[in-house]
C-alpha cells in the first residue's frame, strides 16, 4: 500500500467536514443527490470498521429558502433565525439517508463556552464518547441559534479540527467545493495542486483565496489552511479536497492536498483556549511574570499584574501582556474585572490575611492557561 493509504485505512477514528456549498444549492435549499453521495461514503467508511464524526456546515443554508431569504443574512438575529429553521432540516435529511444503511446519527451543537469551561468541556468529551462507544454517528455543527459574535467559533472548518483533537481522531478529511489547495485561485491558468505539506515551508508562495462565491459559506481557502495548521500541530493528519472526491479521499487515494503531522497531541481544552476563544479582557504583566508565566509554566498571581482592562467575569478568557503589550497567554481568570485593580502587585500571603482565604489563589492557574 502506498503511504496515503495505509495513513487512511489505519485510521480508527476520522472527523470529516463538509462545507455549506457541497450541500446545497445555489438558492440555499438543501441538495438531496449530494447529501444522499455523501452518506453513502461515510456508511462504506463506517462498514470496515472505522468511527466516523460528521461536522457538517448547512444549517443557515438550508433555512434560506423556507424563510425566503436569496443570500446567506449578515446580521447575526437573522442567521440565528436561518440557523433555527435550517437545522432540523437538515439533520432530518441526515437521518433519512443514514436510515437507508442502518445507522443512527446523533445531533451536538456546540459553543466556545460547551469547550473552555472546564465543567462544559467535560461534559462534551464525554457525550462524544458515549455516543461513539454505543455505534452513533455524531454529526456536529455550531449552535448557530444561540451563539453570540463573543462567543462564535467563525468557521466550521476550525470547529472540525478542534472536533478532531477533541474526540482523539486519527485522521481529520475537509471537504470542500475546491479539490485541494493550489499555489494560486484554481481558475487561473498556470495554478497547480500542493498535493504534500509538510509544514508551513511548503506553504511558501502560495496564495490563499477569499470565500468561496455561492453565498452560502463563510470559509475560504485560508480558514481551512489554518484548520489544518490546528489539527496537524496537535499530530493529527489531514486531507483537504472536493466533496466529489470524498470516496477516493476516503479510500486513501492520492487526491487534494494531505497536511502531514508536525505536533504531538497537547491538553485539549488548552487547543481550545488557544484556537477557539479571544480574550474578553487584558491584564498587563511585569517582566518577571512575563517570565515566570512564559518561560517557567508558572499560574499568574497577582503580584506580577501592573493594569487591568475589559469586562470580564470569572471563568472567562483573558489575554496576557507584556511590558510592550504584546499578548504573549490565554487563560481563565478566576476573578470579576471589578475584583482585581485592589489586589494588584500584591502577595497571595498578605492577601490571605486582608480578606481572607478565598483571596489566596491564582488570578490565571497554570492548567487554564496556555503560551499563544
Amino acid at each position: 500500500m502506498t503511504g496515503r493509504k495505509s495513513l487512511v485505512l489505519a485510521a480508527r477514528r476520522i472527523v470529516v467536514k463538509v462545507g455549506s456549498s457541497s450541500l446545497t444549492t445555489t438558492e440555499g435549499g438543501i441538495d438531496p443527490a449530494r447529501v444522499r453521495q455523501l452518506v453513502e461514503v461515510l456508511a462504506g467508511v463506517r462498514s470496515r470498521g472505522t468511527e466516523v464524526v460528521l461536522v457538517s456546515s448547512g444549517a443557515i443554508a438550508a433555512g434560506l429558502s423556507p424563510l425566503g431569504l436569496k443570500r446567506r443574512p449578515r446580521g447575526l438575529a437573522t442567521q440565528q433565525a436561518a440557523a433555527s429553521v435550517g437545522q432540523g432540516l437538515l439533520a432530518h435529511r441526515y437521518q433519512e439517508e443514514f436510515d437507508r444503511h442502518g445507522l443512527v446519527t446523533g445531533q451536538v451543537l456546540l459553543t466556545v463556552d460547551d469547550v473552555t469551561r472546564r465543567s462544559h468541556y467535560r461534559n462534551a468529551h464525554q457525550t462524544f464518547a458515549k455516543l461513539l462507544e454505543l455505534g452513533v454517528l455524531p454529526i456536529v455543527n455550531e449552535n448557530d441559534t444561540v451563539a453570540t459574535d463573543e462567543i462564535r467559533f467563525g468557521d466550521n472548518d476550525r470547529l472540525a479540527a478542534l472536533v478532531a483533537h477533541l474526540v482523539h481522531a486519527d485522521l481529520l478529511v475537509l471537504l470542500s467545493d475546491v479539490d485541494g489547495l493550489y499555489d494560486g485561485p484554481p481558475s487561473r491558468a498556470g495554478s497547480r495542486l500542493v498535493p504534500l505539506v509538510g509544514s508551513d515551508d511548503d506553504l511558501g508562495g502560495v496564495e490563499l483565496g477569499a470565500p468561496g462565491g455561492a453565498g452560502v459559506g463563510t470559509g475560504g481557502m485560508t480558514t481551512k489552511v489554518e484548520a489544518a495548521r490546528i489539527a496537524t500541530g496537535a499530530g493529527i493528519p489531514v486531507v483537504l479536497t472536493s466533496a466529489e472526491q470524498a470516496a477516493a479521499a476516503l479510500s486513501g487515494t492520492e487526491v487534494g492536498t494531505l497536511f502531514q503531522a508536525t505536533g504531538r497531541r497537547r491538553p485539549t481544552r488548552l487547543l481550545w483556549l488557544a484556537h477557539a476563544t479571544s480574550g474578553q479582557g487584558t491584564v498587563s504583566l511585569d517582566a518577571g511574570a512575563v517570565r515566570a508565566v512564559v518561560e517557567r509554566g508558572a499560574s499568574l498571581l497577582p503580584a506580577g499584574i501592573t493594569s487591568v482592562s475589559g469586562a470580564f467575569v470569572a471563568g472567562d478568557p483573558i489575554d496576557l501582556v507584556d511590558p510592550s503589550g504584546q499578548v504573549v497567554a490565554r487563560g481563565l481568570v478566576n476573578f470579576d474585572a471589578g475584583e482585581l485593580p485592589a489586589l494588584l502587585g500584591r502577595s497571595t500571603a498578605d492577601l490571605k490575611v486582608e480578606l481572607g482565604a478565598g483571596y489566596e489563589r491564582e488570578v490565571v492557574h497554570r492548567d487554564d492557561l496556555v503560551v499563544l
